[in-house]
Protein backbone atom coordinates (compact mmCIF):
# COMPACT_ATOMS: atom_id res chain seq x y z
CA UNK A 1 0.00 0.00 0.00
CA UNK A 2 1.46 3.39 -1.02
CA UNK A 3 1.76 6.31 1.40
CA UNK A 4 -1.10 8.19 -0.30
CA UNK A 5 -3.39 5.16 -0.19
CA UNK A 6 -2.44 4.51 3.42
CA UNK A 7 -3.28 8.13 4.32
CA UNK A 8 -6.65 7.82 2.56
CA UNK A 9 -7.28 4.56 4.42
CA UNK A 10 -6.37 6.18 7.75
CA UNK A 11 -8.65 9.13 6.94
CA UNK A 12 -11.60 6.87 6.18
CA UNK A 13 -11.29 4.71 9.25
CA UNK A 14 -10.76 7.74 11.49
CA UNK A 15 -14.12 9.12 10.38
CA UNK A 16 -16.36 6.15 11.02
CA UNK A 17 -19.75 7.02 12.44
CA UNK A 18 -20.32 7.13 16.21
CA UNK A 19 -22.85 4.33 15.73
CA UNK A 20 -20.14 1.98 14.50
CA UNK A 21 -17.87 3.03 17.34
CA UNK A 22 -20.61 2.31 19.86
CA UNK A 23 -21.54 -1.02 18.27
CA UNK A 24 -17.90 -2.10 18.30
CA UNK A 25 -17.62 -1.25 21.98
CA UNK A 26 -20.74 -3.25 22.86
CA UNK A 27 -20.21 -6.26 20.57
CA UNK A 28 -16.45 -6.78 20.74
CA UNK A 29 -15.60 -5.57 24.23
CA UNK A 30 -16.82 -6.26 27.75
CA UNK A 31 -15.64 -3.22 29.69
CA UNK A 32 -19.09 -1.64 29.76
CA UNK A 33 -22.37 -2.86 31.25
CA UNK A 34 -23.91 -3.02 27.79
CA UNK A 35 -20.97 -5.06 26.47
CA UNK A 36 -21.16 -7.54 29.34
CA UNK A 37 -24.93 -7.84 28.97
CA UNK A 38 -24.61 -8.44 25.23
CA UNK A 39 -22.02 -11.17 25.73
CA UNK A 40 -24.03 -12.87 28.47
CA UNK A 41 -27.17 -12.88 26.28
CA UNK A 42 -25.05 -14.24 23.42
CA UNK A 43 -23.69 -17.00 25.65
CA UNK A 44 -27.18 -18.02 26.73
CA UNK A 45 -28.26 -18.15 23.07
CA UNK A 46 -25.23 -20.26 22.14
CA UNK A 47 -25.83 -22.74 24.97
CA UNK A 48 -29.52 -22.95 24.07
CA UNK A 49 -28.72 -23.58 20.41
CA UNK A 50 -26.25 -26.35 21.27
CA UNK A 51 -28.81 -28.00 23.55
CA UNK A 52 -31.45 -27.79 20.80
CA UNK A 53 -29.13 -29.44 18.25
CA UNK A 54 -28.34 -32.25 20.72
CA UNK A 55 -31.96 -32.89 21.72
CA UNK A 56 -33.14 -32.81 18.13
CA UNK A 57 -30.89 -35.78 17.34
CA UNK A 58 -32.85 -37.96 19.82
CA UNK A 59 -35.51 -39.74 17.70
CA UNK A 60 -38.21 -39.81 20.41
CA UNK A 61 -37.80 -36.09 21.20
CA UNK A 62 -37.59 -35.19 17.52
CA UNK A 63 -40.90 -36.92 16.80
CA UNK A 64 -42.61 -35.18 19.72
CA UNK A 65 -41.05 -31.69 19.67
CA UNK A 66 -39.69 -31.49 16.11
CA UNK A 67 -41.63 -28.34 15.22
CA UNK A 68 -40.49 -26.58 18.41
CA UNK A 69 -36.86 -27.49 17.74
CA UNK A 70 -37.05 -26.19 14.17
CA UNK A 71 -38.67 -22.93 15.32
CA UNK A 72 -36.05 -22.36 18.00
CA UNK A 73 -33.26 -23.21 15.55
CA UNK A 74 -34.46 -20.62 13.04
CA UNK A 75 -34.97 -17.94 15.70
CA UNK A 76 -31.45 -18.49 17.03
CA UNK A 77 -29.95 -18.65 13.54
CA UNK A 78 -31.56 -15.33 12.58
CA UNK A 79 -30.23 -13.83 15.83
CA UNK A 80 -26.72 -15.12 15.08
CA UNK A 81 -26.98 -13.89 11.49
CA UNK A 82 -27.85 -10.36 12.59
CA UNK A 83 -25.05 -10.47 15.15
CA UNK A 84 -22.55 -11.65 12.51
CA UNK A 85 -23.63 -8.89 10.12
CA UNK A 86 -23.23 -6.28 12.88
CA UNK A 87 -19.74 -7.57 13.67
CA UNK A 88 -18.75 -7.10 10.04
CA UNK A 89 -20.41 -3.68 9.97
CA UNK A 90 -18.67 -2.19 13.00
CA UNK A 91 -15.07 -3.21 12.25
CA UNK A 92 -12.81 -1.21 9.95
CA UNK A 93 -11.55 -4.27 8.09
CA UNK A 94 -14.48 -6.72 7.70
CA UNK A 95 -12.50 -9.18 5.57
CA UNK A 96 -9.80 -9.50 8.23
CA UNK A 97 -12.40 -10.34 10.87
CA UNK A 98 -14.29 -12.69 8.53
CA UNK A 99 -11.10 -14.71 7.95
CA UNK A 100 -10.05 -14.74 11.62
CA UNK A 101 -10.65 -17.72 13.91
CA UNK A 102 -13.79 -16.32 15.54
CA UNK A 103 -14.99 -14.90 12.21
CA UNK A 104 -14.90 -18.36 10.62
CA UNK A 105 -16.54 -19.92 13.68
CA UNK A 106 -19.29 -17.27 13.58
CA UNK A 107 -19.94 -18.07 9.91
CA UNK A 108 -19.96 -21.83 10.54
CA UNK A 109 -22.46 -21.23 13.35
CA UNK A 110 -25.11 -19.96 10.94
CA UNK A 111 -24.27 -21.70 7.66
CA UNK A 112 -25.58 -25.24 8.48
CA UNK A 113 -29.15 -24.04 9.07
CA UNK A 114 -29.29 -22.42 5.64
CA UNK A 115 -27.52 -25.34 3.97
CA UNK A 116 -29.90 -27.93 5.41
CA UNK A 117 -32.26 -27.19 2.50
CA UNK A 118 -29.68 -28.90 0.29
CA UNK A 119 -27.99 -31.27 2.78
CA UNK A 120 -30.43 -32.11 5.64
CA UNK A 121 -27.83 -33.94 7.76
CA UNK A 122 -25.47 -30.96 7.81
CA UNK A 123 -27.54 -29.24 10.49
CA UNK A 124 -25.76 -31.31 13.13
CA UNK A 125 -22.58 -29.38 12.30
CA UNK A 126 -24.22 -26.45 14.11
CA UNK A 127 -22.66 -27.91 17.25
CA UNK A 128 -19.57 -25.92 16.21
CA UNK A 129 -21.33 -23.01 17.90
CA UNK A 130 -19.98 -24.33 21.17
CA UNK A 131 -16.59 -22.92 20.15
CA UNK A 132 -18.06 -19.47 20.54
CA UNK A 133 -18.25 -20.10 24.27
CA UNK A 134 -14.51 -19.43 24.32
CA UNK A 135 -15.56 -15.81 24.63
CA UNK A 136 -16.38 -16.56 28.28
CA UNK A 137 -12.71 -15.94 29.06
CA UNK A 138 -12.99 -12.43 27.69
CA UNK A 139 -16.37 -11.69 29.24
CA UNK A 140 -15.31 -12.45 32.79
CA UNK A 141 -11.75 -11.19 32.22
CA UNK A 142 -10.14 -14.49 33.17
CA UNK A 143 -6.74 -13.22 32.09
CA UNK A 144 -4.84 -16.04 33.73
CA UNK A 145 -6.81 -18.61 31.72
CA UNK A 146 -6.22 -16.63 28.53
CA UNK A 147 -2.50 -16.55 29.30
CA UNK A 148 -2.37 -20.31 29.94
CA UNK A 149 -4.27 -20.95 26.73
CA UNK A 150 -1.73 -18.85 24.85
CA UNK A 151 1.10 -20.91 26.35
CA UNK A 152 -0.50 -24.15 25.13
CA UNK A 153 -1.01 -22.78 21.61
CA UNK A 154 2.59 -21.58 21.45
CA UNK A 155 3.83 -24.97 22.67
CA UNK A 156 1.81 -26.81 20.01
CA UNK A 157 3.02 -24.43 17.33
CA UNK A 158 6.67 -24.75 18.38
CA UNK A 159 6.50 -28.56 18.46
CA UNK A 160 4.70 -29.07 15.14
CA UNK A 161 7.89 -29.90 13.19
CA UNK A 162 9.01 -32.48 15.76
CA UNK A 163 5.54 -33.98 15.94
CA UNK A 164 5.41 -34.17 12.13
CA UNK A 165 8.69 -36.13 12.04
CA UNK A 166 7.39 -38.38 14.82
CA UNK A 167 4.10 -39.09 12.99
CA UNK A 168 6.00 -39.84 9.79
CA UNK A 169 8.13 -42.38 11.67
CA UNK A 170 4.99 -43.94 13.18
CA UNK A 171 3.44 -44.29 9.72
CA UNK A 172 6.53 -46.13 8.52
CA UNK A 173 6.46 -48.45 11.55
CA UNK A 174 2.77 -49.38 11.18
CA UNK A 175 3.23 -49.89 7.44
CA UNK A 176 6.07 -52.34 8.05
CA UNK A 177 4.31 -54.21 10.85
CA UNK A 178 1.05 -54.29 8.90
CA UNK A 179 2.75 -55.73 5.84
CA UNK A 180 4.55 -58.36 7.92
CA UNK A 181 1.31 -59.35 9.67
CA UNK A 182 -0.38 -59.69 6.29
CA UNK A 183 2.30 -62.16 5.21
CA UNK A 184 2.20 -64.07 8.51
CA UNK A 185 -1.59 -64.26 8.92
CA UNK A 186 -2.70 -64.52 5.27
CA UNK A 187 -4.81 -67.60 4.65
CA UNK A 188 -5.56 -68.28 8.32
CA UNK A 189 -8.98 -66.62 8.33
CA UNK A 190 -8.02 -64.11 11.03
CA UNK A 191 -9.07 -61.00 9.09
CA UNK A 192 -5.70 -59.94 7.68
CA UNK A 193 -6.96 -60.17 4.10
CA UNK A 194 -5.14 -57.11 2.73
CA UNK A 195 -2.20 -54.86 3.57
CA UNK A 196 -4.36 -51.76 4.22
CA UNK A 197 -6.54 -53.73 6.64
CA UNK A 198 -3.42 -55.11 8.33
CA UNK A 199 -2.03 -51.56 8.65
CA UNK A 200 -5.33 -50.52 10.22
CA UNK A 201 -4.86 -53.31 12.79
CA UNK A 202 -1.28 -52.15 13.44
CA UNK A 203 -2.47 -48.57 14.09
CA UNK A 204 -5.20 -49.73 16.46
CA UNK A 205 -2.75 -51.96 18.31
CA UNK A 206 0.13 -49.48 18.44
CA UNK A 207 -2.11 -46.78 19.90
CA UNK A 208 -3.36 -49.28 22.52
CA UNK A 209 -6.97 -48.79 21.39
CA UNK A 210 -7.56 -52.46 20.67
CA UNK A 211 -11.01 -52.77 19.09
CA UNK A 212 -10.65 -56.55 18.87
CA UNK A 213 -12.30 -56.81 15.46
CA UNK A 214 -9.08 -58.34 14.07
CA UNK A 215 -6.63 -60.45 16.03
CA UNK A 216 -3.71 -62.72 15.05
CA UNK A 217 -4.18 -66.48 15.29
CA UNK A 218 -0.66 -67.83 14.65
CA UNK A 219 2.01 -67.98 17.38
CA UNK A 220 4.40 -65.75 15.42
CA UNK A 221 1.60 -63.27 14.71
CA UNK A 222 0.74 -63.12 18.40
CA UNK A 223 4.43 -62.56 19.19
CA UNK A 224 4.54 -59.61 16.77
CA UNK A 225 1.35 -58.24 18.27
CA UNK A 226 2.92 -58.36 21.72
CA UNK A 227 5.94 -56.42 20.44
CA UNK A 228 3.68 -53.78 18.90
CA UNK A 229 1.71 -53.43 22.16
CA UNK A 230 4.89 -52.89 24.20
CA UNK A 231 6.21 -50.48 21.57
CA UNK A 232 2.93 -48.58 21.73
CA UNK A 233 3.41 -47.62 25.38
CA UNK A 234 6.84 -46.15 24.70
CA UNK A 235 5.68 -44.31 21.59
CA UNK A 236 2.78 -42.63 23.40
CA UNK A 237 5.26 -40.93 25.74
CA UNK A 238 7.19 -39.28 22.88
CA UNK A 239 4.67 -36.59 21.76
CA UNK A 240 3.76 -35.92 25.39
CA UNK A 241 7.40 -35.20 26.19
CA UNK A 242 7.85 -33.00 23.11
CA UNK A 243 4.82 -30.82 23.86
CA UNK A 244 5.60 -30.69 27.59
CA UNK A 245 9.13 -29.44 26.92
CA UNK A 246 7.85 -26.74 24.57
CA UNK A 247 5.12 -25.77 27.07
CA UNK A 248 7.72 -25.27 29.80
CA UNK A 249 9.79 -23.11 27.47
CA UNK A 250 6.74 -21.10 26.37
CA UNK A 251 5.70 -20.56 30.00
CA UNK A 252 9.20 -19.37 30.83
CA UNK A 253 9.09 -16.80 28.06
CA UNK A 254 5.52 -15.75 28.74
CA UNK A 255 5.13 -12.34 30.32
CA UNK A 256 3.15 -11.88 33.51
CA UNK A 257 1.15 -8.95 32.21
CA UNK A 258 -2.65 -9.25 32.29
CA UNK A 259 -4.79 -8.63 29.26
CA UNK A 260 -8.04 -6.71 29.02
CA UNK A 261 -11.02 -7.07 26.71
CA UNK A 262 -10.02 -4.34 24.25
CA UNK A 263 -10.14 -5.30 20.57
CA UNK A 264 -8.36 -2.98 18.15
CA UNK A 265 -10.81 -1.51 15.67
CA UNK A 266 -8.15 -1.33 12.96
CA UNK A 267 -6.22 -4.62 13.02
CA UNK A 268 -8.52 -6.75 15.28
CA UNK A 269 -5.71 -7.61 17.71
CA UNK A 270 -7.11 -8.38 21.18
CA UNK A 271 -3.94 -9.16 23.18
CA UNK A 272 -3.45 -5.89 25.04
CA UNK A 273 -2.17 -5.15 28.54
CA UNK A 274 -4.46 -3.60 31.12
CA UNK A 275 -2.61 -0.28 30.96
CA UNK A 276 -2.45 -0.15 27.15
CA UNK A 277 -3.90 2.91 25.42
CA UNK A 278 -2.63 2.07 21.95
CA UNK A 279 -2.58 -1.15 19.96
CA UNK A 280 0.82 -2.83 20.16
CA UNK A 281 0.36 -4.24 16.65
CA UNK A 282 -0.67 -1.23 14.56
CA UNK A 283 -0.20 1.63 17.03
CA UNK A 284 -3.74 2.96 16.73
CA UNK A 285 -5.57 4.30 19.78
CA UNK A 286 -7.79 1.80 21.56
CA UNK A 287 -11.45 2.53 22.13
CA UNK A 288 -11.15 2.68 25.91
CA UNK A 289 -14.32 2.99 28.02
CA UNK A 290 -15.12 6.45 29.30
CA UNK A 291 -14.84 6.91 33.05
Amino acid sequence: MSNDNFKDYRHKIKNFSPLRERLHEVIFEADTKEGKLFDIVLMIAIILSVVVVMLESVPSLHDKYGLLFITLEWILTIFFTIEYALRLYCVYRPLKYATSFFGIVDLLAIAPTYLMFFIPQIQSISIVRSLRLLRVFRIFKLASFMSEGSVILKALSASRSKISVFLFAVLIIVSIFGSVMYVVEAGHGTGFDSIPRSIYWAIVTLTTVGYGDISPGTPFGQFLASMIMILGYSIIAVPTGIVSAEAIEAARKSSETHTNTQVCRYCADDDHDDSAKYCKTCGEELNLPKD
